[in-house]
């Protein structure tokens, strides 16, 4: 599934940090208290942002059996995805993907600077 996550929506995920772009991946186990942090970055575009984006989105899809990998996979390829991406960065809208399988929900997001939760 693909959204787009207003600074609201990402409460309890940290401060904007300066000039950078706050990127993290995390995931959410089905019947589990706690979440599992997956990664952070701070990129200092929206591009790098992105770019971590499709890095982390590829690492979990990797994992994904090929089923649930299929969204994950066709939002590598998405262009105009992507470019919807970069413009919520640059407007000062965070972008977050979600993917899931049986088990578990990943959210993977970015934020621009001096959004805070």
């Amino acid at each position: 599934m693909l959204t787009s996550t207003t600074p609201e929506d990402l409460a309890g995920a940290g401060q904007g940090q300066g000039d950078t772009y706050r990127c993290w991946a995390v995931a959410y186990p089905l019947h589990e208290t706690s979440s599992i942090l997956l990664g952070s970055h701070n990129a200092t575009s929206p591009r790098l942002a992105l770019r971590w984006l499709r890095e982390r989105t590829r690492n979990v899809t990797d994992q994904l059996d090929m089923a649930y990998a299929q969204p994950g996979r066709h939002w590598l390829r998405d262009e105009r995805e992507h470019e919807r991406a970069l413009t919520y960065l640059t407007t000062g809208t965070a972008y977050q993907l979600t993917l899931h399988d049986e088990n578990t929900r990943y959210v993977l997001a970015a934020y621009p600077p001096g959004v805070t939760s």
